[in-house]
C-alpha cells in the first residue's frame, strides 16, 4: 500500500538508519486504522472494531506464511497420514450417529454423505483439530504485508462482518493460521457466500455445530457443480506405452478417447456416461493411475491440491468397505529436495531441455522436460523425477 510504503520511507530518510521492527510495527498500526475506517463504512459497529485495537502481528503466522519446506511430501505419504484406521473408524461412527441428518443433506444437496464426512475428517479430524489461532489476528498479520496481503485484507473485513452477525463470539472466533474456520474450514468469504444453517436455529455455527458445517460443505459443493450420482473417479490401468503427457487433470476427454488408448479397469468396461474424464498419474507408471470425473474437479474447488481431493475421494469409499489401491505406491522412493530439483533443472537445461526457470519447483514445464528426456532415452516417459534420474544426468 502507498501509505505503508511512505511511512517506512520517512523513517529511513529522517534517521538515516532503517529500523525494520519499528517500521513494521508502524505499518501494522496504519493497516489497522485503514481497516477500521473501511469496516466502519461497511456498517461494522464500534464494539467489534475495538477488537482490532489489541491486535499485534503473530510471529507464528508470519513463520508459517513464509516457510519453505525442507522437502516436498509425496502424495502417498500424505494419503497414509490422512487415510488411517482411526479416521476410518471415527468416520463410520459419525456416519451412523448422523444417519438421519445426512439423509436430509443428500436429499437437499445431492452430495454423498461419504464425501461430506471425508471432508470433515481430512480437514479437522472430525473437529479434533479446528485450529486455535485468533482469526482476526491471523488475517491482520497476513493482511498488512507480504504476498498474502490482498487475501488477508479482504478476509479480515469479511471476518468482522461474521463477528457482527452474531454467529460466533469473539472468544470462539478461532481457526487455522491462514484464517480457515470451523469443522470444515471455511475462510470468511466462503462462509459469507455458502454457510448454511443445518439445524434450523437461525445460526450458521460452523465452529461448534458439526451439522451446520456439514450443511455448509454440502451447499458449497452443490454450488460448485457437484453432479448427483456421479463418482469422483476410480483407479485404472494403462498400457506400458501410455503417453503420460496426456495425464493431466484439466485434459478432460470422452471415455472412448481413453479406452481407445488402452485405459481399462479390472471390473470390465468403463461407463461411457461418465462425461468428460481425465487421467491422473501422481507417481507416473510406478504407482496407481486414476480416471477422474467432473466431481473430482469440484473437490478441487474446495482445496486446489490434487492430493487433498484424492484423500477425500478415497476415504469416502473406504468408509463403505472399498479396498486400498490396487497398485502399490513407490514408497521406497523419496521426493527430490528443492535444491535437488534446481540441480535437475540445471542439468536438463545443459542437456538441451527447456525447464523454464531454475526455481527448485517441479512445475509443468520441468515435468515436461523430464518426460522428453525419458522419451529420448527409451524410458517410460511419465515425467516422474527421482534421485536416480538426477544421478544419471551429467552435471
Amino acid at each position: 500500500m502507498i501509505v505503508r510504503a511512505f511511512a517506512i520511507t520517512v523513517i529511513t530518510l529522517v534517521t538515516g538508519v532503517v529500523f525494520p521492527a519499528a517500521a513494521r510495527e508502524r505499518a501494522f498500526e496504519i493497516f489497522i486504522q485503514e481497516i477500521k475506517q473501511e469496516a466502519k463504512k461497511d456498517g461494522i459497529d464500534a464494539a467489534h472494531l475495538k477488537a482490532l485495537d489489541a491486535l499485534t502481528p503473530d510471529p507464528e503466522v508470519q513463520r508459517l506464511a513464509a516457510r519453505q519446506p525442507e522437502y516436498v511430501k509425496p502424495i502417498w505419504a500424505y494419503l497414509t497420514h490422512m487415510v488411517t484406521q482411526e479416521r476410518l473408524s471415527l468416520g463410520r461412527e459419525q456416519l451412523k450417529a448422523l444417519e438421519a441428518f445426512l439423509d436430509g443433506l443428500e436429499s437437499k444437496y445431492g452430495v454423498p454423505r461419504g464425501i461430506l464426512i471425508a471432508i470433515w475428517g481430512v480437514e479437522t479430524n472430525y473437529g479434533g483439530n479446528k485450529g486455535s489461532f485468533s482469526v482476526l489476528r491471523s488475517l491482520a498479520t497476513l493482511g498488512y504485508e507480504g504476498k498474502r496481503a490482498d487475501f488477508g485484507r479482504q478476509q479480515l473485513l469479511y471476518a468482522l462482518r461474521i463477528l457482527q452477525s452474531g454467529d460466533v463470539a469473539l472468544a470462539d472466533f478461532k481457526g487455522s493460521w491462514a484464517g480457515a474456520m470451523g469443522h470444515t474450514q471455511f475462510i470468511p468469504t466462503t462462509y459469507a457466500d455458502y454457510a448454511a444453517d443445518g439445524t434450523g436455529d437461525g445460526i450458521k455455527d460452523i465452529w461448534t455445530e458439526p451439522r451446520d458445517a456439514l450443511a455448509s460443505a454440502a451447499y458449497y459443493l452443490k454450488r460448485m457443480g457437484w453432479q448427483h450420482g456421479l463418482v469422483w473417479g476410480f483407479e485404472v490401468a494403462v498400457p506400458d506405452d501410455f503417453n503420460f503427457a496426456e495425464a493431466r487433470i484439466k485434459n478432460a476427454k470422452p471415455v472412448s478417447y481413453w479406452t481407445d488408448k488402452g485405459v481399462r479397469v479390472n471390473a470390465g468396461a468403463i461407463d461411457e456416461t461418465l462425461g468428460d474424464v481425465s487421467i491422473f498419474a501422481p507417481a507416473g507408471l510406478r504407482g496407481p493411475v486414476f480416471l477422474l470425473t467432473k466431481n473430482f474437479r469440484v473437490l478441487l474447488r474446495y482445496n486446489t491440491a490434487p492430493a487433498y481431493a484424492l484423500a477425500v475421494g478415497h476415504l469416502s469409499q473406504r468408509f463403505f468397505g472399498a479396498a486400498p489401491f490396487n497398485r502399490a505406491w513407490p514408497n521406497a522412493d523419496r521426493p527430490l529436495l528443492p535444491d535437488e530439483i534446481a540441480e535437475l533443472q540445471r542439468r536438463l537445461r545443459k542437456a538441451g531441455y527447456d525447464t523454464g526457470d531454475i526455481d527448485g519447483v517441479l512445475g509443468r514445464q520441468t515435468i515436461a522436460a523430464v518426460r522428453d528426456y525419458q522419451k529420448d532415452r527409451g524410458l517410460a516417459a511419465d515425467g516422474f523425477a527421482t534421485p536416480g534420474l538426477l544421478e544419471v544426468l551429467a552435471p
